[in-house]
C-alpha cells in the first residue's frame, strides 16, 4: 500500500525554494487552481508541495482553511501521480486557489489530478 501521508517534509517551506519557484517554475491553469511548478534534476529525489486560498478571495479564515484542508486531501491522496520510476529530480508545485466560489471536493479532486497528470506528463 503506498504511502498516503503528508510529512512536514513533503511541505515547500523555504523561502529560497519558493523565490526559485515562482521566478523559473512553469505556470499553467486548470480551474479553480492556477499551479506552478519547478524541477530541478541536479537534487536529490523528493517532491515538495505549497498550498495557497489568496485572502483577496476569500475574507473569511474559516473558508481558507475548508478550502485548503480540501486540497490538501486531494493532494494526498492522488500523489502517486508524480511517483515515476527512475525520475531522480526534486520537484516543488504550488496550487493557487483563484476562485471566488467554494467549490465541493469533487471538484477540487478532479482538478489536482488533472494538475498531477499534466506535470508528469511533462517531466
Amino acid at each position: 500500500m503506498p504511502d498516503r501521508s503528508l510529512p512536514r517534509t513533503e511541505r515547500l517551506r523555504s523561502l529560497g525554494a519558493v523565490r526559485r519557484l515562482f521566478e523559473s517554475g512553469e505556470s499553467g491553469f486548470v480551474f479553480p487552481f492556477r499551479y506552478v511548478w519547478y524541477a530541478d534534476a541536479d537534487a536529490q529525489d523528493s517532491t515538495e508541495i505549497l498550498f495557497s486560498v489568496p485572502k483577496k478571495f476569500h475574507k473569511r479564515a474559516n473558508k481558507r482553511n475548508l478550502l485548503r484542508r480540501r486540497t490538501k486531501e486531494a493532494y494526498r491522496l492522488q500523489k502517486g501521480i508524480l511517483a515515476v520510476p527512475g525520475r531522480c529530480t526534486n520537484l516543488d508545485v504550488a496550487l493557487i486557489y483563484s476562485s471566488k466560489e467554494v467549490l465541493p471536493y469533487k471538484h477540487i479532486e478532479h482538478a489536482v489530478r488533472r494538475i498531477l497528470e499534466s506535470v508528469a506528463d511533462r517531466l
